[in-house]
Parts: structure tokens; C-alpha cells; sequence
């Protein structure tokens, strides 16, 4: 008896999360030599590492991609388990809401400002859910919205349109 997966869900993260991992190492350090000389020329040229005294351009991606291929290989071990359903199925609409929202808030920002493409983000996000609550989602939009002003504007000072850019004088400085 093999194993089998015991979550779908679980196991293809976890490979997705190892592959952007090696990814990005391999990016930032550049292609194994094995690779170079089958190919014949170097690939990937890569950055240079340092230390973590003194760290180079590849220190910070090498680090957090060995740190999510970590993440993606405990996430893959524990959805294999001995018994379990073979087939499960996939369901696509969270990842698709999740990444428009997340390109909404991107466009909107400077048109209409952090406040509506937050609460834009939180809207379009929250309907990729299993269940969509009105007021649930316009108090969480309210939260960030607050707290998006506060940390990036204010505590941060940086420089986001807060209000749309057809409003003269914004009342949130």
C-alpha cells in the first residue's frame, strides 16, 4: 500500500511553494555548473552573495526562497498520509479573485487612491470566498483602510495618493 495524498490542496501548494523557492535561489545565485557546461554557456549569470555581516544583491532572495522551498517541503509532507482520496478537486475561483483584486488594487491606486482600491481590494477579494457577508466586508475594508493610512502614510510617510486624484483638496493629510 503507497501513499496516498491526503490533501490536494496542501500537496500542490507545497510543490508550488518549493518550485518558486528554487526559483528564486536560482535566479539570485545564478544556474548550477553542471547546467552550464550541458548547455555549454552560463544561463543565469546570478549576484553576488556576501554574508550576513555585509550582504550582497542574491543574500535576501536566496534566504527567503530556501526559507518557502522549507515552508513548501513541510506543507508537502503533511498532506501524504497512508490512506485517503485519490481524486480530490481544485477550486480555482479564491486564486482568481485574489490575484484580481490584487492587479485592481495596483491600477486604482493612483486614479482613485488608497482608499478606494483598499476598500476595492477588500471587496473583489472577499467575493472569491465561499460566502460573501456585506457587512462583514465593509467593516474589514473600514479596518484597512485605517490601517493602511496609519502605517504607510502616516508612519511610514510614503508617498500614496490617499484620496482620488479628481479631489482637489483631500480632507485625509
Amino acid at each position: 500500500m503507497g501513499l496516498k495524498i491526503k490533501s490536494p490542496q496542501d500537496f500542490w501548494a507545497g510543490l508550488m511553494f518549493i518550485a518558486v523557492g528554487l526559483f528564486f535561489i536560482v535566479v539570485a545565485l545564478g544556474t548550477p555548473e553542471f547546467i552550464d557546461k550541458l548547455v555549454g554557456s552560463k544561463l543565469i549569470p546570478g549576484y553576488q552573495m556576501g554574508s550576513s555581516v555585509r550582504m550582497g544583491p542574491a543574500y535576501f532572495p536566496v534566504v527567503l526562497g530556501g526559507l518557502l522551498g522549507v515552508l513548501g517541503l513541510v506543507v508537502l509532507l503533511s498532506s501524504l498520509v497512508q490512506e485517503g482520496p485519490e481524486v480530490a478537486t481544485f477550486h480555482f475561483r479564491p486564486l482568481i479573485f485574489i490575484a484580481i483584486s490584487s492587479l485592481a488594487f495596483a491600477y486604482l491606486l493612483k486614479p482613485l487612491g488608497l482608499v478606494l482600491a483598499s476598500v476595492a481590494l477588500v471587496f473583489i477579494s472577499a467575493y472569491g470566498g465561499h460566502e460573501f457577508k456585506w457587512k462583514e466586508v465593509a467593516i474589514m475594508s473600514v479596518v484597512l483602510v485605517i490601517f493602511s493610512v496609519l502605517v504607510f502614510v502616516k508612519g511610514l510617510v510614503l508617498p500614496f495618493p490617499v484620496c482620488p486624484s479628481f479631489i482637489e483638496v483631500c480632507p485625509i493629510r
